[in-house]
């Protein structure tokens, strides 16, 4: 099974893509982990024609190959002024159902304070409807994320001073790893839905590509 993991900050160096790597070095179950930090890449501005994804320099081309590979995906976006990042509205808005159709995701909102359900929220409710991804039930929410998941939470994660000293940090890294764990339980069963539907499509079913 193959894991891609998006951080959707627009600055360099952000505390998503701070989240992104600690994912990525602490996920056990999947066979391949890609990373992609949108900020690092030239994703242009899609304007609803696809000639647009493809203008000179664009790096849709190498994204879009990495998402046709997925079985699994991490959305990570920062919450700014209680919206999810531009620029992964932007991705999402870009992605062909044909290659994240029936795809699980694990929705990741990162803020500084004690907020985060709205980019939760508006993801689940309008985010979705015509790339066809699957939001797993569950989410994360990492709060108060300058303080957590540094790199001293991942070398110190089973000792003493954790468990007796933060047990708010011990339980998130608990639930990280148990999202994980079910997303990969997810991108199995859905990958076996995905092979059922290639070879029993619906007819007619390019009328429905989509969503209401």
């Amino acid at each position: 099974m193959n894991l891609l993991i998006i951080s959707s900050s627009q600055r360099i160096n952000s505390q998503s893509a701070k989240v992104a790597q600690f994912i990525a070095d602490n996920t056990l179950d999947f066979h391949s982990i890609n990373l992609l930090d949108l900020c690092r890449y030239n994703l242009p501005f899609w304007d609803g024609e696809d000639e647009s994804k493809n203008i000179k320099g664009s790096s849709w081309p190498l994204i879009s190959e990495k998402v046709r590979r997925a079985d699994a995906l991490v959305l990570i976006t920062p919450e700014w002024g209680g919206m999810a990042s531009p620029l992964l509205k932007n991705f999402l808005l870009m992605c062909d159902s044909q290659d994240t159709a029936h795809k699980p995701a694990l929705l990741v909102s990162v803020v500084s304070g004690i907020s985060g359900a709205y980019p939760i929220a508006e993801l689940r409710m309008n985010a979705l409807k015509n790339n066809k991804l699957v939001a797993m039930p569950d989410h994360l929410i990492i709060r108060n994320v300058v303080q957590v998941l540094n790199q001293q939470d991942k070398d110190e994660i089973n000792s003493p001073e954790l468990r007796n000293d933060n047990k708010h940090e011990l339980n998130l890294i608990n639930r990280i790893s148990y999202n994980l764990h079910m997303l990969h339980q997810y991108s199995g069963a859905l990958k076996q839905v995905r092979l059922e539907h290639q070879d029993k499509p619906f007819p007619k079913q390019q009328e429905y590509a989509y969503g209401m």
